[in-house]
C-alpha cells in the first residue's frame, strides 16, 4: 500500500514515554541518552516557539563579545548543536555536539524527564526560557502549518484539542515548563520568561551575561540590545531561517520569525476556548509558583 503524503509524514512520528517526537530521534535514542555532558557546558532549554532563536542569538552575541561578524559565521541552528536532532545520513546532534571544543553551548527542546542523565550529573548551567502558553501555542500552530515535515495541523479549532492535551511534538506545554520550573532551585538554572525579554531586554540580557560569566560593557550591551531585536532578527539571514528549503520549511504558508509579540493569542481563541483553556490550566499548573504575563 502506498503512503499517502499525510500518513508518510504521520510515519516519521514516534513516542518515548507517551511523548511524541521525530522518528529518526527516537530511533537514535541510545545514543541521546548516553550523551555525555560537560561541567563547562550551557544548554538552552525551551519547549518549542518560545523564543529559542531568539535566545540562541543573545548567548552567541554575549559570548562573542557583541561581533556581529563572528556571529553571521554560520546560521543559528548549525552554531549550537541540538542534542536530539537525528536526520541521518547527516550526523546528528549529538556527534555534533562530541566535535565542539569545549566550553560548549548546546540547545534542547526536551523535558526534564527525557533529557540525558549526564546533564544532571555534570553540574552545567541550565538557560530556560518560558513563554506563555496562549501566545507559544498559537505560534506553535503557525510553525506546523508551514513546517513540511510535521503533520498537518488540521484547523485552529482540531489543533488546539490536539495541544491541550500535549499530542504535538516534544510533548505537553504544561509538562515541560512545569518540570523546569521545579527543578531550577537544585541545578544552576537561569529560568526567563519571554515576556520579560520583550518587556525590558537590557535587564534580561544582563540576567544572561551574568549567568554566562561574562562581563560587557554598556556599550557592547546595548549592540547586542539591538542586533537582537526580533525585527532585526527577522531580517538576518543568519537567523530567520531563510536558507532552510522550501521543501522543510515553507515561508510563503507563515514565516518562521511571524510577529514575536506577546497576546497575539486574543486573534485567535475563541471566547469558549479562553475559558476551557484557563480551566486546563488551573487543573495542570495546579500548587506551582509559576505566573505568566498574557499581554503586555
Amino acid at each position: 500500500m502506498a503512503l499517502t503524503p499525510e500518513l508518510s509524514k504521520q510515519a516519521k512520528w514516534k513516542e518515548i514515554a507517551g511523548i511524541p517526537l521525530a522518528a529518526a530521534t527516537v530511533d537514535n535514542w541510545n545514543q541521546i541518552q548516553a550523551f555525555k555532558a560537560k561541567p563547562d557546558d550551557l544548554l538552552i532549554c525551551t519547549y518549542p516557539k518560545s523564543g529559542t532563536t531568539w535566545i540562541q542569538e543573545i548567548v552567541d552575541m554575549i559570548e562573542q563579545n557583541g561581533d556581529v561578524e563572528k556571529c553571521q559565521r554560520d546560521t543559528i541552528q548549525h552554531r549550537h548543536p541540538f542534542i536530539e536532532w537525528a536526520r541521518p545520513p547527516q550526523p546528528s546532534g549529538v556527534d555534533k555536539a562530541n566535535e565542539m571544543p569545549s566550553p560548549r553551548i548546546l540547545k534542547t527542546h526536551l523535558s526534564t524527564q527525557l533529557l540525558p542523565p549526564s546533564f544532571w550529573k555534570s553540574n552545567c548551567k541550565f538557560l530556560y526560557v518560558a513563554r506563555n502558553a496562549k501566545d507559544c501555542m498559537v505560534s506553535y500552530y503557525h510553525f506546523y502549518r508551514m513546517n513540511q515535515v510535521l503533520p498537518d495541523p488540521g484547523t485552529w479549532d482540531e489543533y488546539f484539542e490536539t495541544f491541550i492535551s500535549g499530542k504535538v511534538n516534544w510533548g505537553s506545554w504544561f509538562d515541560h515548563v512545569r518540570g523546569w520550573w521545579e527543578i531550577r532551585d537544585r541545578y544552576q538554572t537561569l529560568f526567563l520568561f519571554y515576556e520579560d525579554m520583550k518587556r525590558d531586554p537590557k535587564r534580561e540580557i544582563q540576567k544572561v551575561m551574568q549567568f554566562m560569566g561574562k562581563n560587557l560593557d554598556e556599550e557592547v550591551l546595548e549592540k547586542i540590545v539591538q542586533e537582537t531585536a526580533f525585527e532585526k532578527m527577522k531580517e538576518n539571514p543568519m537567523t530567520n531561517r531563510s536558507t532552510v528549503p522550501k521543501s522543510l520549511l515553507d515561508q510563503s504558508i507563515s514565516p518562521f520569525m511571524r510577529k514575536g509579540t506577546v497576546g497575539d493569542w486574543k486573534n485567535h481563541f475563541t471566547v469558549a476556548q479562553n475559558e476551557k483553556f484557563d480551566e486546563i490550566y488551573r487543573q495542570k499548573m495546579k500548587g506551582t509558583s509559576i505566573n505568566f504575563c498574557m499581554e503586555l
